[in-house]
């Protein structure tokens, strides 16, 4: 693993390197992402290998695999990294969710047979999504700069090193087998990647794709922040510039659909 790591810092290293030729749309950087051109360019770099490899992958796997098949490697995946949410639910203090997500841990883990179904969600036991970016925010830890990283994809300044954290939740990160971490990560990859393959359209349309995916990636990590409750938050208009809503009597402002992401994945470009 650490042959690994040290490439993907080398890969870094040459992407500052370029990110000071980046050029910005505008002129200049947005107040919400002070390291644009360099972001500009892991985003490029991350599109460059969506478009080689992952997307032409996820197409494939949807193409032969039947959708059952699909549903079971999604449920055994998010079982695995269920834990994270778990530990993060008694950081927050939201006690009764903890020990419900212990529950539909246990539940899916055992009837479930390894989390490759689902039984919990029939029992009643609401699945959560939590990880340690949205425990230090509502901690008052505020997010900080916009960071696109590579093959990681969309972060902040805050949530970028709690990955690390989340990490060490996760029973992979003791497996001390390289080549079955780098299995599970590429199919984690891959099985995110094509349950947002609709999206594809979306975003190539975009007059500027990095700032689409930047201001949807920013909307709906606030929106997870507050719990489910959004304040008003800019959206991106044809233009690829910001908008946002004129009062709050005026008619509700559209808000770009973004399929939740499994917590260790790469960006759709």
């Amino acid at each position: 693993m650490q042959h690994i790591i040290l490439r993907l810092f080398a890969t870094v290293a040459v992407i500052f390197a370029l990110g000071g030729c980046a050029t910005l749309p505008s002129g200049k950087a947005d107040p919400s992402d002070r390291f644009e051109r360099v972001n500009r360019s892991v985003y490029s770099f991350n599109r460059a290998i969506d478009h080689a490899v992952l997307r032409p992958v996820a197409r494939t796997y949807v193409k032969i695999t039947p959708a059952p098949a699909r549903r079971s490697i999604t449920n055994f995946l998010s079982n695995l990294d269920y834990p994270v949410t778990i530990v993060n639910d008694f950081l927050q203090g939201k006690i009764h969710h903890g020990f419900s997500d212990v529950g539909r841990f246990g539940v899916n883990t055992v009837v479930g047979i390894g989390g490759l179904f689902d039984p919990a969600t029939r029992w009643g036991l609401e699945k959560h999504n939590e990880d340690f970016g949205l425990t230090l925010a509502r901690w008052g830890v505020r997010s900080g700069p916009y960071l696109m990283l590579p093959i990681l994809g969309p972060s902040t300044v805050r949530d970028a090193p709690a990955r690390v954290a989340d990490r060490f939740l996760t029973p992979t990160a003791y497996l001390n087998n390289t080549g079955l971490e780098v299995g599970l990560f590429f199919v984690k990859a891959v099985d995110g990647r094509s349950r947002v393959l609709d999206m594809d359209s979306l975003i190539d349309s975009a007059y500027d794709p990095y700032a689409f995916v930047r201001t949807a990636w920013l909307q709906r990590r606030e929106y997870q922040v507050h719990g489910g409750t959004a304040p008003d938050i800019m959206v991106p208009e044809e233009d690829g510039e910001p908008k946002a809503p004129e009062d709050d009597s005026g008619p509700a402002v559209p808000r770009p659909a973004v399929p939740e992401p499994p917590v260790a994945e790469p960006s759709v470009p």
